[in-house]
């Protein structure tokens, strides 16, 4: 059992005066390509990281639910006969989102226990590593235990999506809860987000002694408000225009359809979408074909696409990826919804400390804040601990 999982035993006992019955717990996510395509039903290529939310939990004799955290003193207390999304505020809304998502999908909730729950993250906020989603699949598989439910790690997954969805008003897809859910040692999770068909892809990044950079920009974002939603209203306006009824039913073939049909900002956002969708699955071939030193040109190409297509990137984020490659790297882009978060740079090992100077050293000669550093691990999804 891990440290974090031990100290979240232990501060449950200290909280609630007693052992929780298990430990569960889910990681967070980085996005190795396919941004903002999940919603339009496209191709994505996640994986789960070594930087986990942990939820122990323990069983009550009523039908309440108490939630508690190790990054703050309060205490958020709701029976289970009364969760609503307008019931729920702030970040216990993740969790008990949750609860209240398995009550509308036909699961009968009537007899199921109270619950004391604490959680513990270790995956950064606002980083674009997807905290929330690994809040949400660690109590996810936690109530599917103690609530007997059999559910599959998939439909856990879009427990977790419609949780974030309608609990908390975030309108993501089910990129963030599937690579959560479903992550395998040095694997990736290839996920077709119109069948919702996931298949794990070998990454080979530890024989080929590369790594996987995260250049967190510190500049925090929100997608329950804001440009996420934009950027999604703009693609189904899209889509609307062209007659179809998502995204994905279109090709690079129809692009110039797309052009005479759609003003300039719509026709660049389908443009990113529809070349986000390609690149994905030629990521997914190059990866099998070649291995992961030859993907770097459609990392690249993917993080401009971002940058100038969708226009969800932030001039932090740009001069990393590009200072980056410049010092070796074998390609960088944007990872998560963007407007701030982090960036990722698939590294050589024996590389990394230069490219880490370098890139720290960019910014502070532009005068922006310092961004925070670190190498994530492709690893293990949602799990019991203990």
């Amino acid at each position: 059992m891990s440290d974090q999982a031990t100290g979240a035993q232990d501060g449950f006992a200290a909280r609630y005066g007693r052992r929780p019955d298990g430990v569960w717990s889910a990681p967070g996510r980085v996005n190795l390509i396919g941004e903002h395509t999940d919603y339009n039903h496209g191709f994505v290529l996640p994986f789960a990281i070594d930087r986990r939310t942990v939820a122990a939990v323990g069983v009550r004799d009523d039908r309440v639910v108490r939630v508690r955290s190790t990054f703050t003193e309060e205490e958020v207390s709701l029976a289970i006969d009364d969760l609503s999304p307008t019931a729920m505020e702030g970040w216990s809304a993740y969790v008990l989102g949750v609860a209240w998502a398995l009550g509308t999908q036909g699961h009968d909730l009537s007899q199921a226990p109270g619950l004391d729950l604490l959680i513990d993250s270790r995956v950064p906020v606002g980083a674009g590593l997807s905290s929330s989603a690994a809040i949400e699949c660690a109590v996810a598989v936690a109530l599917n235990d103690l609530w007997e439910l059999n559910l599959s790690p998939l439909d856990l997954a879009r427990i977790g999506r419609i949780a974030e969805n309608r609990a908390v008003g975030a309108p993501t897809g089910l990129l963030d809860q599937a690579a959560s859910m479903l992550g395998r040692e040095d694997h990736g999770v290839f996920l077709d987000c119109d069948t919702e068909q996931a298949e794990a892809v070998a990454l080979h990044l530890r024989e080929e002694g590369l790594e996987i950079l995260v250049m967190d920009s510190r500049v925090e974002h929100e997608h329950a408000t804001g440009g996420y939603r934009d950027r999604r209203e703009s693609c189904e306006r899209g889509a609307a225009a062209l007659a179809v009824a998502t995204l994905r039913e279109l090709s690079e073939d129809d692009l110039t359809r797309a052009s005479a049909v759609l003003d300039d900002e719509t026709y660049r956002r389908v443009r990113h979408i529809v070349t986000e969708n390609a690149r994905v699955l030629e990521t997914v071939r190059t990866l099998g074909e070649s291995g992961p030193r030859a993907i770097g040109d459609l990392l690249n190409a993917s993080h401009a696409s971002m940058r100038d297509d969708f226009e969800i990137t932030v001039p932090e984020i740009d001069l990393a990826c590009a200072t980056a490659v410049e010092h070796g790297a074998i390609g960088a882009r944007m990872t998560g919804g963007g407007f701030g978060g982090s960036a990722i740079a698939l590294v050589p090992a024996d590389a990394r400390a230069e490219i880490e100077a370098a890139v720290t050293s960019a910014l502070a000669s532009a005068g922006m804040r310092e961004p925070q550093l670190f190498t994530v691990t492709p690893s293990e999804g949602a799990r019991r601990d203990a």
